[in-house]
């Protein structure tokens, strides 16, 4: 497919001055062409379940499809087999068929289209198919519910081709306290959550650490005998109080564990305007509902029209991966979109999975070298992933 580098050319709009144009060079373009790109979360799985759409051609709405893909240079996505935090999911079933359903698209996009996709179990699956010119379909799974307590479940979304577990998502569940639940029904891990972190190690199961309780990180690093993923998170140093990212302590053991940070590029993520901007929407529905008002379905939409939304910028996600790399090094990092999960937040010049190049040509323009760019790209996270498959055949 010719790569349309007109349309990689993002307009930047920025509140109080004049849109600038950033536009990949062909070096930054070709570069991102030529290397394997692994992206350890895109949330494909959930969106096409929830609402139909063939990614195996353009669509309309959402972050990815195979063209966009293909202009952006993304041929290792990890598709996130996301399972909703509810409370009436957890134990009793639901999120183990759900997870099962959502593992069933994603094989049906390979065989719909064999030409362009193919599922990859392995470090070697994604090198292969990057030669065959094909896109792999990794997957990881968003919430350990589906476990159930049970490790022939494990042993069950391994052999279907899950290749990392975030223990938790935004409630605490049987394995793991969520950073972002108040309840500590754990103080980390639960006793289960610490013998299924030994059982993943031994059958070569990334941990995810993201979107657990600083607790429960620290003992995942107490426990895993390999490196960790942190597959969609960003850095608390540019939101401050926000528990959901890692502090520099955590990025200090992330390193000493030999795992891989990788960026998560949602607004709220990036900076604490964004961040802000959602709690200040959130104050605003609680007093509503207060008062006894009924908010309408277009309660966001109305909001967002008198407060505009604070965008981060690709200088901002820049800053991220710059500071990983200032503290602990260029072996650490990695990128995790979170594409077609955070919804209309995602900064301005990387609004979509044809944009990468804008963020290679971006690390280009601060200094990175070829080789660094391609560990940020696939290589720190192939290493990780390596490391674990390793594990798993000497136990």
């Amino acid at each position: 497919m010719k790569l349309r580098l007109a349309l990689s050319a993002i307009a930047l709009t920025v509140a109080g001055a004049q849109a600038t144009q950033i536009t990949p060079s062909d070096k930054a373009v070709k570069l991102t062409q030529d290397t394997i790109l692994i992206d350890t979360h895109i949330d494909v799985p959930y969106r096409i379940h929830a609402k139909w759409a063939d990614v195996t051609k353009a669509t309309d709405g959402g972050d990815f499809d195979y063209p966009r893909a293909v202009e952006g240079g993304l041929n290792a996505p990890f598709m996130s087999i996301y399972i909703p935090a509810h409370l009436e999911f957890e134990g009793k079933g639901k999120s183990y068929q759900l997870a099962n359903q959502l593992i069933d698209g994603m094989e049906a996009i390979a065989q719909r289209a064999p030409d362009k996709f193919a599922i990859a179990d392995s470090t070697s699956d994604i090198k292969q198919q990057f030669k065959d010119k094909k896109i792999s379909i990794a997957m990881g799974m968003e919430n350990g519910s589906p476990i159930e307590g049970d490790m022939k479940n494990l042993k069950h979304f391994f052999d279907r081709g899950v290749r990392y577990i975030t223990l938790a998502h935004s409630q605490s569940n049987h394995i793991s306290d969520s950073s972002y639940d108040i309840r500590r029904k754990w103080k980390g891990l639960s006793p289960f959550g610490k013998e299924l972190i030994k059982e993943m190690n031994n059958i070569g199961m990334l941990i995810d650490v993201s979107h657990i309780s600083d607790d429960a990180f620290y003992q995942v690093m107490a426990l895993s005998k390999t490196p960790v993923i942190a597959s969609h998170s960003s850095l608390r140093k540019y939101t401050p109080g926000f528990e959901r990212n890692m502090d520099d302590k955590m990025l200090l053991a992330l390193k000493e564990n030999g795992g891989v940070i990788q960026i998560n590029f949602g607004s709220s993520f990036v900076t604490s305007s964004s961040r802000n901007w959602y709690d200040q929407l959130n104050d605003k529905k609680d007093a509503a509902k207060k008062q006894g008002t009924k908010l309408s379905k277009d309660f966001d939409a109305m909001y967002r029209a008198k407060n505009p939304f604070p965008f981060a910028s690709l200088e901002q996600v820049l800053d991220h991966i710059d500071h990983v790399v200032e503290l602990i090094g260029i072996d650490y990092v990695g990128i995790g979109s979170d594409y077609d999960g955070v919804g209309d937040s995602l900064p301005i010049g990387l609004k979509d999975v044809s944009t990468y190049p804008n963020l290679v040509q971006g690390l280009m323009d601060r200094g990175y070298s070829d080789s660094d760019i391609k560990k940020i790209l696939s290589g720190n996270t192939l290493r990780v992933w390596k490391k674990a498959e390793q594990y798993a055949q000497q136990h």
